[in-house]
């Protein structure tokens, strides 16, 4: 066996001091009846010219150590870092502008007759919004008024009896003194025997007679003072029957102002009543948001509530503003879960109770923008609230 042939089991002195390494040659195989010598050697030449597949060793040792040392701790540190940056912002995307939102309704009942703004309208406190049929309302108001004149008639007639029932005193009076004087003579006859004993009797019968009428137009006197509430000198006004009387005749004034319902402050008006429409007192006619302070209220799970306070700084993202931030402070929080005023509240003294994360409603108090688009109540937004709470990991925080 020539050295051609020989396997090249040891490593190249000449690689030795590069620490690298080569696999062993293959074995030249002799050539084939039907091959020419030529192609063996062209084949020969062709595996000594390819590079080493493998790569150095001190190239997978760096390697290796990135992956097993270098990586992990520069997770461990962002993550550090991510925790002790994660304490002082709570947010959240359940939060929604909110408004006064005012209804409107009549204070009488009564068709409606004229609407005099449109849908949506902006209209200002004290702007009229539509008008009711006035005209039960004013024959209210006359018969309210011939009942007041009556009043005064009816005050007028008592007084004059009133005089007229003390002259019938005066008379019972008189007629009781001339009774009792006959008396007096029938008595003085009927002891000389010149009269009978009946005649004394009648004229005994003439004095309580004329006692008994005295005494029942005392009482009627009384009465009729009574009814004039106290006496003939007190003032018409004072009268409770007049006063009762006034105060209807006000309200029939008062019911015939209300036919004209008008907004009760500036915003938009909305479900606006149609012309013939029939309306009940008190029954929502219109729907009045106001424009003037909107807020936001957002919906925090109670977890995220623990160092949230009155006055911390918020930052507020409304949907359909995506490029504009709103600023504002936190104003309130609710007493109270959400669940808590809802119609049904849930049972949680059940058997089947399931503990499930609760929010706390809070409202947000945005800052004046003379620029800011306008918010519509119900839109949806993102709130961020500044606690200022910084996390500390072995005494280290940012």
């Amino acid at each position: 066996m020539n050295d051609r042939t020989e396997p090249q089991d040891r490593a190249d002195p000449r690689r030795a001091d590069t620490g690298e390494t080569f696999a062993p040659t293959a074995r030249a195989t002799p050539t084939s009846a039907g091959q020419p010598a030529g192609a063996a050697k062209g084949s020969d030449a062709s595996l000594a010219g390819r590079s080493p597949p493998a790569p150095p060793a001190r190239r997978r040792r760096a390697l290796r150590w990135t992956l097993l040392v270098v990586v992990p701790l520069v997770a461990l540190v962002a993550g550090a870092v991510f925790w002790l940056l994660g304490g002082r912002y709570v947010e959240t995307d359940n939060a929604f502008v909110k408004a006064d939102k005012v209804p409107v309704s009549a204070e009488v009942s009564g068709a409606v007759v004229e609407v005099f703004v449109d849908e949506n309208q902006v209209v200002r406190a004290g702007q009229p919004l539509f008008r009711l049929d006035p005209a039960p309302f004013q024959v209210a108001l006359s018969k309210a008024e011939a009942k007041l004149g009556q009043v005064r008639t009816d005050l007028a007639a008592m007084k004059a009896g009133y005089r007229e029932k003390q002259a019938q005193i005066a008379l019972a009076s008189t007629q009781l003194e001339f009774a009792r004087k006959e008396q007096a003579r029938e008595a003085d006859l009927a002891a000389r025997n010149f009269i009978s004993a009946s005649k004394l009797d009648d004229a005994r019968k003439s004095v309580q007679i004329a006692q008994q009428q005295l005494q029942a137009q005392q009482e009627d006197l009384h009465r009729i003072a009574a009814s004039l509430g106290g006496g003939i000198d007190l003032p018409l006004e004072a009268h409770p029957t007049w006063r009762a009387a006034l105060a209807e005749r006000e309200q029939a004034r008062l019911d015939l102002s209300r036919v004209e319902v008008r907004a009760s402050l500036d915003g938009t008006i909305s479900h606006l009543p149609k012309p013939g429409q029939f309306l009940a007192a008190g029954a929502t006619a219109a729907s009045l948001v106001a424009d003037a302070r909107p807020w936001v209220e957002a919906n925090f799970p109670e977890k995220d509530l623990t160092y949230v306070h009155p006055g911390q700084p918020v930052t507020v993202q409304i949907d359909t503003y995506p490029d504009r931030d709103w600023t504002g402070v936190v104003e309130s929080l609710s007493p109270a879960t959400g669940s808590e005023f809802s119609i049904l509240p849930p049972q949680n003294a059940s058997g089947n109770w399931v503990k499930v994360a609760q929010r706390v409603p809070l409202r947000v108090r945005l800052d004046p923008q003379a620029d800011a688009p306008r918010l519509r109540a119900g839109m949806s937004a993102t709130v961020r609230v500044d606690t200022g709470h910084r996390r500390s990991l072995f005494g280290f925080s940012f």
